[in-house]
């Protein structure tokens, strides 16, 4: 049987600061007395609670130790949760919870059953408030599964840790070997829950350097770090890789700095964090290929929106706009994917987005790379639906449809009457793209500000984020949105 106590400290220890943690509530443990669970050791009732610093910044923190009661949630266990989120809304500090948890403890029955719903009803006090971030280490199953829902960013320990609602068991054709729903790859790559993935090392420092590019709350940035890169660098080898955003995010960054999120789900859309003169900027793009270090292709995409790329889009880019950070999109889009899954669910995932990005009030920059064609166009982040500036590329398309097929319509008679039809269509297209998809009509009409050379790119999109340094813009007062 494991220690009791031993790998939450470790874990602890291993991601603060050395020395820094102060531990609260230590002499807590279970009261419920049926099933004689009095009679059972329950140190701490399977959670360490405390603060603690990362780089000097203040964190709260809570680890579960599975060799108590399996790191089940009962009464005294979410107790402790649920304080130590109260301290950390009342000094705008992170919440770090380190997660081991069989689920409800069975044994509390109608006390569990509360403890979670107290859990949650803290984590929504805190949403928008604070950064909530989880490791799930060993299980994460049940109630449990939903408070790494409620939470801003989720890692998960690549091998052996699982996160599951329904025991794996209990559900038709699942098998560790072939399709393990609980696993890493499937929690990471079908549910966009998990935005991390790796080993323990790997998780712990990977929390510590996300605590260091976000504000500590939605007042107060401590993010800000000095930039020792040339803030009029230019960048004439983004035009080679921008088909993969990641790869062209990191060139416009300060020092090529990039924090990709959710980078194994909806590949075909990025988000990530970068840094513009010192200061943290959420970064969304649609992607056309996926390269490796060595900068071949491993995957291509149509530059066109999914339901799951728009969805991953919108709850980051609503992630930023609670936490005051600006917002770099990089356009290329053509339309929305054209399959019978994403037919069912585009509507609303659009919508989301679309409501994501015009209802955000931070600073908002988008960059035309490649096409902005059609309303899918509209939802990164256009004019229309409130960017502060948006810029073009010199050979980007911008336009309500593609050329040919606009031809087609537009020009249908001519082309049946015509004894060169191929000929006709080509000549058509040539005029359509020239008068309707140019950038310069699109600029004379004030729906793009400004169109600019690959070079210039990263002095640019720096210079518009600074003139928006001060912005302020409140939307009418309301409840909240409705939709």
């Amino acid at each position: 049987m494991a220690q009791t106590g031993v790998l939450p400290m470790k874990r602890i220890e291993e991601l603060l600061d050395t020395g820094s943690f102060v531990e609260i509530g230590s002499y807590i443990s279970a009261r419920n007395t049926d099933f004689n669970l009095s009679h059972k050791d329950t140190p701490k009732d399977g959670v360490y609670t405390g603060y603690g610093t990362i780089d000097s910044k203040l964190v709260y923190i809570y680890s579960q130790d599975a060799a108590v009661l399996g790191g089940s949630i009962g009464e005294m266990h979410a107790k402790k949760i649920v304080s130590l989120y109260d301290m950390a809304i009342k000094m705008g500090a992170p919440i770090i919870g380190l997660i081991d948890c069989a689920g409800l403890r069975l044994e509390e029955s109608f006390d569990a059953l509360d403890a979670f719903g107290q859990i949650y009803a803290a984590q929504t006090k805190a949403s928008g408030v604070i950064p909530q971030i989880q490791a799930v280490f060993g299980l994460s199953g049940g109630g449990m599964a939903l408070s790494n829902g409620l939470s801003d960013f989720v890692f998960m320990e690549q091998d052996k840790a699982r996160v599951f609602v329904n025991s794996p068991n209990a559900i038709d054709n699942n098998s560790q070997d072939k399709n393990d729903y609980s696993s890493a790859k499937f929690q990471s790559e079908a549910t966009a829950l998990i935005d991390f993935i790796g080993n323990e090392s790997e998780i712990l420092s990977g929390i510590r350097e996300l605590i260091s590019i976000l504000p500590a709350n939605n007042e107060d940035d401590m993010s800000y770090i000095e930039c020792n890169d040339d803030l009029n660098r230019v960048t004439p080898e983004l035009e080679a890789s921008i088909k993969d955003p990641a790869v062209a995010a990191k060139i416009i960054s300060d020092s090529f700095y990039l924090l990709e999120v959710k980078k194994n789900f909806a590949k075909d859309m990025f988000t990530g964090f970068i840094r513009l003169n010192g200061n943290t900027v959420g970064a969304v793009a649609n992607r056309r290929a996926l390269f490796d270090e060595k900068g071949e292709t491993l995957q291509e995409f149509d530059n066109v929106l999914s339901h799951q790329g728009a969805d991953k889009a919108a709850e980051f880019i609503n992630f930023c706009d609670a936490f005051n950070i600006p917002i770099l999109t990089l356009v290329d889009v053509k339309g929305y994917r054209a399959t019978k899954c994403t037919e069912k669910r585009i509507p609303k995932a659009g919508a989301r987005l679309t409501y994501a990005y015009a209802n955000a009030t931070v600073p908002k920059v988008s960059l035309i790379v490649g096409d902005a064609i059609g309303s899918a166009s509209l939802s990164m982040n256009s004019k229309s639906i409130g960017a502060d500036m948006v810029f073009a590329w010199e050979n980007a398309k911008m336009g309500m449809m593609n050329a040919s097929e606009a031809v087609k319509i537009m020009y249908s008679k001519e082309i049946d009457a015509s004894d060169d039809a191929v000929a006709t269509i080509e000549e058509k297209t040539k005029e359509y793209e020239n008068l309707q998809n140019s950038v310069v009509y699109a600029a004379r009409r004030g729906y793009v500000d400004d169109i600019i050379t690959v070079a210039d790119t990263r002095k640019r999109i720096l210079a518009a984020f600074e003139m928006l340094f001060t912005k302020k813009e409140e939307n009418p007062y309301k409840k909240h949105g409705s939709f």
